[in-house]
């Protein structure tokens, strides 16, 4: 497995598996496979509901905790949000049986997300959290956190496909030294996207599919991806693609797929906004 550099030196996998979306009572044998098929970057979340058949994989796989990459995410606090994000994160190290994280993301640019970010810095600092990071924070927002806070995320994890490539918020990215992380690389299968001609067509020229094109595509741009699966026979394929490389002209031509636009919902947009943040999760 490749690996990226994080800006603290923490080294992180490029590609890993995510379990969004995947039901608690799945959760637990999806992971115990994806670890038997190679897989050492989980990817979870406390409003995902799944830390605790994630932890328990963990623990019945006999895998050395230093082998593993552990993500999972911080959703919206109330106030007051220092104390209540420590409270939040505890709860998910609990529900996961681990003795710390290596990654430990803000899920939502929404709320107190100073005085949140404030308590994840301090358990970063304690080694609590080997990193500490953020999704779904547009340029604006991530520029703004970097600048009048401490430390800057190592990660920034943002819907990011062919349709949504977020060429400019890489670049923002790269130049303050945050790692860009994708979710949704396959776009749930939007836009026929698994059958797509471009993408299965550079998938013939190199004996692949269309799934491992964007999966090779993501991995040469540097972005690190957590695609999901329950199935066995998926979770090898999506990690056999380190034995093949895109062209110049193959990278192009998927770069004309961009729309520019979410595929998904608008972070920015206010109705989204007043629902995310009503969310409350029980901790």
């Amino acid at each position: 497995m490749h690996n990226v550099t994080l800006n603290n030196g923490v080294q992180m996998p490029i590609l890993g598996f995510g379990v969004y979306q995947i039901p608690p009572e799945q959760t637990e044998q999806a992971v115990t496979e994806a670890l038997a098929a190679g897989y050492r970057l989980l990817d979870t979340a406390a409003a995902y509901g799944n830390e605790e058949a994630v932890g328990r994989a963990i623990k019945n796989s006999g895998i050395a905790r230093k082998e593993l990459f552990v993500t999972t995410k911080l959703w919206i606090q109330d106030a007051p949000a220092q104390e209540n994000t420590r409270r939040a994160f505890e709860t998910s190290l609990n529900k996961l049986g681990l003795d710390h994280l290596d990654l430990y993301l803000m899920h939502q640019p929404y709320g107190d997300v100073y005085g949140q970010w404030r308590a994840m810095e301090a358990v970063n600092r304690e080694g609590l959290a080997q990193a500490i990071g953020v999704a779904n924070f547009h340029p604006d927002r991530l520029l703004d956190l970097i600048l009048n806070n401490e430390v800057t995320p190592a990660v920034n994890q943002i819907e990011t496909h062919p349709f949504f490539q977020r060429t400019a918020d890489q670049q923002l990215m790269r130049e303050h030294g945050v790692q860009h992380q994708s979710w949704g690389g396959f776009a749930e299968g939007k836009n026929n996207l698994f059958t797509h001609p471009v993408l299965s067509e550079i998938g013939a020229a190199h004996g692949k599919s269309a799934a491992q094109v964007v999966l090779r595509w993501l991995v040469q741009r540097d972005i690190v991806t957590i695609p999901k699966s329950v199935r066995p026979e998926r979770m090898a394929q999506n990690l056999d693609v380190f034995d093949f490389e895109l062209t110049h002209d193959q990278m192009a031509r998927i770069a004309t797929l961009d729309t520019g636009t979410t595929l998904f919902f608008d972070h920015r947009d206010p109705e989204m906004v007043a629902w995310l943040s009503k969310r409350r999760l029980d901790n």
